[in-house]
Parts: C-alpha cells; structure tokens; sequence
C-alpha cells in the first residue's frame, strides 16, 4: 500500500488496470481486494458502478463486517458484484452464519488471525476449519495468508477450493519492480503445476 500510494496511485488507476485486463481476458473472474475507504467515500453506489464498468465480478472489503454489510454489499448486488466475504480461525460457530449470510461468489479463509505476511497455519488446522466451514456453506472455500512456496499451494489445494497468494506476489513486485513479471511468471506457473499435481 505504501509503495503504491507513494507512487501516486489512485482509485481511479486500480479501475483502469481492471478495465484492461477484462479487455485482454473477457472470460477470467476478476476480484478486487481492499480497505472501505476508496470504496464508500464517494458512495457505495458510485463504487459499483465504476467497478462493474471495469468488468469486476467480486469484491473483498476486508475492514467491512458482516455486520455492516448495508455500507456496500447491496449496492454491489444490484450491479451483479458478488461481495466475498472472509472467515478466520476466530469465526466460531455463533458468528459463521452472519459471514455466511449474504457471501457471494466464495468464501475466502484467512487461514491464521492476524497481519498478513510470512505467518502460515499448520494445514491440519486448515482443514480442520476449512471442513467445519464448508458443512455450513455451498460456496467454494478458497484459503490464503502466508502462502509464498509451491509447496505450501499444493498442500492447502488438498483440501479447498482455492488457494490466495498475496504477500508473495508483492514482494517479487517490491523487489523487482519493472523487472518482476517474468519472476511472477515463474512463481504462478510452479505453484499452479504444484496444485494440478496435488489434486490429481
């Protein structure tokens, strides 16, 4: 975030780099993941509106609780944007069914309870959770925090839908800068045969 503020960026540019990749791949589902302020200080509306122009198809608000899902969830909904929601080990029994309620498109797990980075749980932990999640939900479960080895991808695609790397991808990018994509390449291409072979 830091990196890309102090470049300049704005909400406006993130809309831009959606339109072109839907442009480039019209078939590929398209999330945006982020904080609410850029997605409800001009309203929630307008946000919708411009990300359903780009050609998102879902949306992760990651500081947006259940809870308050009114702030932007059905302004999403009326312009066809599945609001994702997430769960963490926190998310006891009492709590799932307002996660669930009103989730679209997938669930995404937060594997470990806390700042996204080099942490990672232990996978029997995951599937234990993972398990317990999907018994409440039919929407895929896809699970991510700390992911950043082939090898931790195939483990976790053994037991969800989906594996979210994050962390890894932008440190390639802060290391590299214009000389990452070929880095990502490699990274993307060998954790995607890793999860191919896994689930085999």
């Amino acid at each position: 975030n830091l990196r890309s503020l102090g470049a300049g960026t704005k909400t406006a540019d993130v809309l831009q780099i959606a339109t072109d990749f839907r442009a480039r791949h019209p078939d590929v589902p398209l999330v945006l993941m982020g904080y609410a302020n850029p997605m409800i200080r001009r309203g929630a509306e307008w946000f919708a509106d411009a990300a359903s122009t780009a050609g998102v198809d879902g949306v992760i608000c990651v500081d947006i609780p259940p809870e308050e899902d009114d702030a932007l969830g059905p302004a999403l909904r009326a312009k066809g944007i599945a609001p994702i929601r997430l769960a963490t080990p926190t998310t006891d029994a009492a709590r799932l069914p307002a996660v669930i309620a009103g989730s679209e498109g997938f669930l995404y797990y937060v594997s470990v309870a806390g700042i996204t980075g080099k942490q990672q749980a232990a996978i029997d932990s995951i599937e234990a959770n993972v398990r317990r999640i999907k018994q409440s939900i039919d929407l895929p479960v896809a699970v991510g925090f700390g992911v950043r080895t082939p090898e931790q991808a195939a483990e976790i695609a053994r037991v969800a839908d989906g594996v979210v790397v994050g962390s890894a991808f932008v440190d390639i990018v802060g290391e590299f800068g214009k000389d990452a994509p070929a880095k990502l390449q490699e990274l993307t291409s060998a954790m995607v045969a890793a999860m191919r072979a896994a689930i085999a």
